[in-house]
């Protein structure tokens, strides 16, 4: 390109593109590409706006070139014009320079530089060098990670930390979105619209595969994370198996078009569990009766079926116990990266653990806050909704009025104040069950049956629905849906109602 090593008056080993070499004493690096860029950037300023959100100070080699390039930063940034004469009496006595030729070399920089090369190549030259700096680091680290046994750090949690150090790297040159004109995010929010007319049910997310929940919330919306919760027995798991299944047989049906390829991290229940779930909604057949041997022989050919349909969904089970956020957020990225995951559930929030500092504080709330970010901030890097199922605390159980509150959602107000969409499942037919009227001392019998039938109709009246209460919503209206629970086959499905 027109500078030699004469001119730089590097040492020969520091000098040229190194990709090609295989000694272990040498680092990728292209000293030349470094010395084109900081030479383009003297000479015109305006460069640095061309390539300032992928390049950084760090990513040179040369630790000269490195003070270089954050002092053209720093003067630009505060409005100044970084030229050679401008950056000298910063370099007057930098040790590292003067090993090249002292300040000076600030003036061979700019005078040397051919105008008719593009920056952006010498941006991608260092970067993609740099890139290959960090991998030879990271494989030494993994390398003595693997050679040390530590009690704590196992050969699994080794990989996954490989594997989130790779992804942070991948990700970490990737220039942002920017600002965006008006016109450009019009254009974007009429193709939202013009795909919620389209759609029948007027649907913008992914699907829930339940029409009135679909009609609420609009869908399960991209960088979203909802928190599903509820008391014990109401049909949480339930729900957000139902929501996953529904909305991977969609993805598989549409060819891609409808639904998602859905992640599920299920730190409860095993995932033979979970399939036996699913085979007894596709099958119709009791989970009890399966659990039991209380089938007929004709029934597995219903399971045959069942399983072949459920072989072609795109729906991704995680049984490990105990995983912790940051286990979760490597794990969804592996399956971002190998089947393009597009949406999440964790079963339960609860269940996950923090990071080490935030265990070892002893202060759950302060974990349990942790994990909610985790959570969003896992919805927003890999754009796509996440649903949490959490838990409520037992101050349902003490009022009459077993509704849950946004005040229920237990041990953190984060969960709370992280989430997009905050749903509760009720279902009074469990309540209304275990209150079976007894007579009371001195009640006559007429006043005894009026009461006891009120409760028959009360139960009857709410026999096999559930109610989901959409507590918050950050984008839209809150309200109840009614929903039909099946127990059997623990499935919920739409109640008979329509929408204009």
């Amino acid at each position: 390109m027109g500078m030699t090593s004469d001119i730089a008056q590097f040492p020969p080993d520091l000098n040229g593109d190194t990709q090609n070499r295989t000694t272990i004493t040498e680092m990728p690096h292209n000293i030349e590409a470094e010395q084109g860029l900081l030479g383009m950037l003297l000479i015109d300023n305006m460069n640095l706006e061309r390539i300032s959100d992928q390049l950084k100070a760090i990513h040179f080699y040369h630790p000269s070139h490195q003070n270089i390039f954050a002092a053209i930063e720093k003067m630009i940034e505060r409005g100044l014009e970084a030229k050679p004469a401008t950056l000298k009496d910063y370099f007057e006595k930098d040790e590292g320079l003067e090993a090249v030729g002292g300040s000076a070399y600030l003036g061979t920089l700019a005078n040397e530089v051919p105008l008719i090369n593009n920056i952006s190549d010498y941006a991608n030259a260092i970067y993609d060098r740099y890139l290959r700096r960090e991998i030879v680091r990271m494989n030494q680290d993994i390398n003595h990670e693997a050679l040390n046994f530590n009690i704590e750090k196992d050969a699994q949690a080794i990989i996954e930390q490989a594997e989130s150090q790779l992804f942070t790297l991948s990700e970490s040159g990737v220039a942002q979105n920017g600002f965006q004109t008006l016109k450009d995010s019009t254009a974007i929010a009429i193709e939202v619209i013009e795909k919620a007319f389209k759609t029948q049910g007027h649907v913008t997310g992914v699907t829930t595969g339940l029409t009135d929940l679909d009609h609420k919330l609009g869908g399960l919306h991209n960088s979203d994370l909802l928190i599903l919760a509820a008391r014990p027995s109401m049909g949480k798991t339930s729900l957000a198996v139902n929501v996953a299944y529904n909305a991977a047989k969609a993805y598989a049906e549409s060819g891609g078009k409808e639904g998602a390829i859905c992640g599920f991290f299920s730190l409860e229940m095993s995932s033979d569990q979970l399939a036996t779930r699913i085979i007894a909604d596709e099958s119709g057949i009791s989970g009890d009766d399966i659990r039991k041997g209380n089938i007929k022989e004709t029934d597995f050919r219903k399971f045959a079926e069942a399983a072949h349909k459920m072989s072609q969904i795109p729906l991704y089970i995680d049984d490990t116990p105990a995983l912790s956020i940051g286990a979760v957020r490597t794990r969804a990225r592996r399956l971002k990266r190998q089947h393009g995951l597009q949406m999440l559930v964790i079963d339960y929030l609860q269940l996950l653990q923090g990071s080490g500092s935030a265990q070892s504080s002893g202060n759950r709330v302060l974990e349990i806050s942790e994990i909610t970010r985790g959570l969003k901030a896992i919805a927003k890097e890999l754009q796509i909704p996440v649903i949490a199922l959490s838990q409520l605390s037992r101050a349902v159980e003490q009022r009459d009025d077993k509704r849950p509150m946004l005040s229920d959602l237990r041990e953190s107000g984060s969960i709370e104040q992280d989430s997009d969409v905050v749903m509760f499942i009720y279902r009074r037919e469990y309540y209304l069950s275990r209150e079976e009227p007894e007579k009371k001392p001195g009640e006559d019998d007429s006043k005894f049956n009026d009461r006891y039938e009120q409760w028959q109709s009360d139960l009857a009246n709410c026999c096999n629905t559930a109610d989901v209460i959409v507590a918050k919503q950050r984008h839209g209206p809150i309200g109840t849906v009614s929903l039909h629970f099946e127990s059997s086959v623990t499935r919920f499905s739409d109640l008979e109602k329509k929408y204009d």
